[in-house]
C-alpha cells in the first residue's frame, strides 16, 4: 500500500512563495511517477508538476515559470516549490504516484495512489 502525506499548505499573500512536501517511501520515490495535483474551488483537478522515473520534472505550463518540482531522498519526500504565488493558485494541493504514468496527467486517476491533500490559500 503506497502511502502519501502532503503538508505545508498554508495561507499567503500574493507574491510569496510557498513549498509543499509530499512525504513517501524511499520505494515509492524510486520506483513511481509522482505528481502534485491541485484542484481549485468550482475546478476539475489538473496536474501541476510531475517526475518520472529517471525523467526530468515537467511542469504544467500554466505555471512553468513559477512551479519547480523536486525529490529529497534525505526528507524523503517530492517537493512542489512555488513562487510569485497568485490568488489562482488557491486550492487542495494533492500528491499522488502510479507505477507507470508515461509523462500523462490522465494516467493518475485510475490507478494512483493520492493524498489526502494540503489547501493553499493565497489573499490578493
Amino acid at each position: 500500500q503506497v502511502q502519501l502525506a502532503e503538508s505545508g499548505g498554508i495561507s499567503v499573500q500574493a507574491g510569496e512563495s510557498l513549498r509543499l512536501s509530499c512525504k513517501a517511501s524511499r520505494n515509492t520515490l524510486r520506483g513511481s511517477c509522482m505528481a502534485w495535483f491541485r484542484q481549485a474551488p468550482g475546478s476539475d483537478r489538473q496536474g501541476a508538476a510531475l517526475i518520472d522515473t529517471g525523467k526530468r520534472p515537467v511542469v504544467a505550463d500554466p505555471v512553468e515559470d513559477r512551479f519547480a518540482l523536486s525529490k529529497n531522498y534525505t526528507e524523503m519526500t517530492v517537493d512542489l516549490q512555488m513562487r510569485s504565488l497568485e490568488p489562482e493558485d488557491t486550492g487542495m494541493y494533492y500528491c499522488a504516484a502510479v507505477a507507470v504514468c508515461e509523462g500523462r496527467w490522465d494516467n493518475f486517476e485510475p490507478r494512483g495512489y493520492w493524498g489526502q491533500g494540503t489547501q493553499v490559500t493565497v489573499s490578493s
